[in-house]
């Protein structure tokens, strides 16, 4: 097997997210991934609980209105210091994950990135460190990897992935990722059983993600 402890892994956790949806308990101020919903604990604050303890310290990508939040909700955790990179303006995640990927080989030119939401809910912590497991390894290979959850019911307010040909460990080629589907689509990818939930987590080599966007 891989001596899994001599690859530096960092988790990136995107705070972004305006806070709309669980309005007015969530406003702009004061999104939900910094509510305690669940339990005692923040959204936020759940996810770096949930990382396995061999991982590097985390970077936090956020825009300026909520660094305070973010440096304050970790200060409460055993997170050391964090690394808050400032969006100067709300791109999409693609952008914050170049820079959070340009700064993580500035340290180390061998860096993964596990990129991570703030808002999930994530019960099954064994299971998740298994999944981070086995995509470490692939993305070895020079793999982009990206996480699927197995749907449970015709959700349309998540968008999909079509897995592809299987590759061995659980782990599929990407057919497509596919928007948002209507009602009776949703209830097609369900039945076909070849679709998952996006989870927006992924995990790769960051100087992979690098030569990826510039082409």
């Amino acid at each position: 097997g891989i001596n899994m402890s001599a690859i530096s892994i960092s988790p990136v956790i995107m705070c972004g997210g305006s806070g709309t949806r669980l309005w007015p308990l969530s406003r702009s101020q004061h999104p939900k991934q910094f509510l305690s919903l669940v339990n005692n604990t923040s959204m936020l604050q759940d996810t770096l609980l949930r990382l396995p303890s061999t991982h590097q310290s985390p970077i936090f990508i956020c825009n300026e209105e909520h660094r305070f939040l973010v440096a304050e909700q970790v200060k409460n955790t055993s997170v050391n210091v964090p690394t808050i990179l400032l969006e100067p303006e709300g791109r999409n995640t693609a952008t914050a994950v170049a820079l959070a990927a340009l700064h993580s080989i500035e340290q180390n030119s061998e860096a993964f990135l596990l990129v991570l939401a703030a808002d999930h809910v994530i019960k099954d912590t064994k299971k998740f460190h298994q999944a981070v497991d086995v995509a470490t390894t692939v993305a070895q290979q020079g793999k982009l990897v990206t996480f699927g959850i197995v749907p449970t019911h015709a959700e349309t307010g998540y968008g999909y992935i079509k897995q592809g040909d299987e590759k061995g460990d659980g782990t599929y080629q990407v057919a497509k990722f596919v928007e948002k589907p209507n009602e009776e689509t949703a209830q097609a990818y369900l039945t076909s059983g070849e679709y998952l939930w996006n989870s927006g987590m992924f995990l790769f080599k960051a100087s992979r993600y690098i030569e990826e966007l510039e082409k």
